[in-house]
């Protein structure tokens, strides 16, 4: 008994874009991954936000910089950048595609902000940066497919 040859394109392409295509388990991965970072980050941002509003003798100035801003100012920039980074995860865990949008959008200011801040607090900025860079990719890679099903 004889097979039908199938071409490697055609055996790998799947079901049409119409006939109720299933979302591959590895952007389901990367959607929950990007997320409980975004939380993660929006914690990480509001804490430090906390501390610069209330405990702002723990950053260190040094010299002064192009974008010097009061430690109170940081402190709510940071608080506020936390809470909306915190809640866009929160709909990227529920699959909603504008909290991926969202998502990326805030990852980039947040990663922007800590940039900013990096004469205050130069080792966390700079690891908050790194992971404000795995959410965008995270949050970019899964594609439209995943959005569509």
């Amino acid at each position: 008994m004889s097979f039908p040859q199938q071409s490697t394109r055609e055996a790998s392409a799947g079901p049409s874009r119409g006939q109720g295509r299933s979302r591959p388990a590895w952007t389901v991965g990367m959607s929950r991954f990007a997320g409980i970072l975004m939380i993660i980050i929006g914690v990480f941002n509001a804490v430090e936000g906390i501390v610069a509003l209330f405990r702002n003798e723990v950053y260190v100035t040094g010299r002064e910089y192009v974008f010097t801003f009061d430690l109170t100012t940081w402190g709510w920039v940071h608080l506020l950048i936390g809470v909306l980074v915190a809640g866009a995860g929160a709909a990227v865990l529920s699959g909603q595609l504008w909290g991926r949008i969202i998502g990326i959008v805030l990852a980039t200011l947040s990663a922007l902000a800590n940039f900013l801040f990096i004469p205050y607090y130069p080792g966390w900025s700079l690891l908050i940066i790194g992971l404000n860079i795995c959410v965008i990719w995270a949050l970019c890679v899964v594609g439209r497919d995943a959005a569509a099903s």
